[in-house]
């Protein structure tokens, strides 16, 4: 019996798909639970219109994400201020959350603190490369550089402190 998923089922198929199942699998588990639809011709019609609404509006998304990854990637080195003391050690850590705000301040489009992959723990002044996974197949690449607050190199502040 040929049915229409119209959810992912495991270890039958995503959703959209026309699979082959068992009569009495889709009668008591896929239609109860309205994962499933027998596939006529009048539901082989909609899932194609369905379908084709989905391509558009993943294109759409795809588009742009696109955009949103050039903007990214335009971006000037970004700059952040953290408290450090000698030898450039920060106080505490700079949050995925922090470098998110930064880049959404920058862009204008809301960025996710989990998408973000940055090279290392942020918890030393210096530069860090920041990867931001936008969807499964657009990534961004940007500069962070954390400066002591105050702008004065590390260096000269422990000479200072030493004076």
């Amino acid at each position: 019996m040929k049915v229409i998923l119209q959810e992912t089922v495991q270890k039958l198929g995503k959703a959209g798909e026309v699979v082959e199942a068992k009569r009495g699998y889709f009668r008591n588990f896929l239609e109860p639970r309205h994962l499933a639809v027998l596939a006529t011709k009048g539901t082989m019609k909609k899932r194609d219109e369905d379908m084709e609404a989905l391509r558009k509006k993943a294109q759409k998304a795809h588009d742009e994400a696109v955009k949103l990854a050039e903007s990214i990637t335009n971006l000037p080195i970004l700059k952040m201020t953290a408290k450090a003391g000698d030898g450039g050690k920060l106080y505490g850590k700079i949050t995925s959350k922090e470098v998110a705000e930064l880049i959404e301040k920058s862009v204008g489009a809301p960025i996710n603190k989990r998408d973000l992959k940055i090279s290392g723990d942020i918890n030393v002044i210096g530069s860090y490369s920041v990867l931001v996974k936008l969807t499964s197949e657009v990534q961004a690449k940007c500069e962070l550089e954390v400066e002591p607050e105050g702008g004065r190199p590390v260096a000269q502040e422990s000479s200072e402190a030493k004076a």
